[in-house]
């Protein structure tokens, strides 16, 4: 397996070498929020991962052994539904978080609660985004929801949250309420942290706009801004000026967030009546569309 990931070609394993870079560093910075701040104070986080703490404070097994055992059902399921590759660099970040838990020295940063459960998020929530970046999970949990979500009406963030649900509850009644509301807090961190690594600040954002001076426009987004733009034949149906059947050009092009007031404020100038739709989308490869860092 190893020497199809690897040996294939230059471009393979320069590939293979970036996602073992970030799914090192996901460990280390998921290690730093683990023993830097939630281990020494027993505080929770939501997943697989809250799984194992929870058993850990219960138990007093080794995180480092429950990290592996939580998740072994979750890389079978991904080996099953999403493929060998990606199982393979969760065994491998799995293992990596837990020698890194044995043996790596982090220091205790803080003991205010309010600090823990921010940062210990925020920490464990980069670890976990990087290793996703790198191909892999440190938590199994998105896979079980996606198995799940399959089989049922549930979405992905429904079952998730559902699982996080169980995990909460369950610290209520085996610890305290407090350190169960901490661990939601800890969880949010963690939560926004993986989605600003997966997405950034410059999410991608799909724009519709139907306009009498669509060339005009189509000019200024590829010449001026410089991205690329699909011309859709469509027809009018009904609008301010009543019923109008006339065909029109619908322009559709992917900017990034930041992009977007400076793409409307020239669309503005040029027909201030443009009717203009935009949603954000998950990911943009390919054609004109700005790269984002790390990507």
């Amino acid at each position: 397996m190893i020497s199809q990931l690897t040996l294939d070609s230059p471009q393979t394993r320069l590939r293979w070498l970036k996602d073992m870079s970030f799914l090192t560093a996901g460990v280390l910075c998921a290690g730093m929020g683990l023993k830097g701040f939630l281990l020494p104070n027993n505080f929770l986080d939501g997943g697989a991962m809250g799984i194992s703490l929870l058993l850990e404070i219960t138990t007093g097994i080794e995180l480092s052994i429950l990290v592996i055992l939580v998740n072994i059902p979750f890389i079978w399921m991904g080996y099953r539904q999403i493929s060998k590759g990606f199982a393979f660099r969760t065994i491998i970040a799995i293992s990596l978080l837990a020698v890194c838990l044995l043996l790596v020295p982090y220091p205790l940063v803080t003991t205010d609660k309010l600090l823990i459960s921010v940062f210990g998020g925020f920490f464990l929530g980069a670890g976990i985004g990087l290793a996703i970046r790198g191909g892999g999970v440190l938590d199994g949990t998105e896979v079980l929801a996606i198995w799940l979500s399959r089989r049922s009406p549930l979405t992905v963030g429904d079952v998730i949250m559902l699982i996080n649900v169980l995990v909460f509850g369950s610290a209520a009644l085996l610890l305290n309420v407090e350190t169960a509301l901490y661990a939601m807090l800890t969880y949010l961190a963690a939560s926004k942290t993986i989605d600003f690594l997966l997405h950034g600040i410059e999410e991608y954002t799909s724009i519709i706009i139907v306009s009498d001076h669509h060339e005009a426009i189509r000019q200024m987004i590829t010449e001026e801004l410089g991205r690329g733009v699909t011309v859709l034949k469509g027809e009018k149906g009904y609008g301010k000026r009543g019923h109008r059947k006339q065909d029109t050009n619908v322009l559709y092009t992917v900017v990034t967030r930041l992009e977007l007031t400076r793409l409307k404020d020239r669309i503005d100038r040029i027909d201030n009546h443009a009717f203009i739709v935009n949603h954000g989308i998950d990911d943009a490869k390919g054609g004109m569309v700005k790269g984002r860092p790390l990507h």
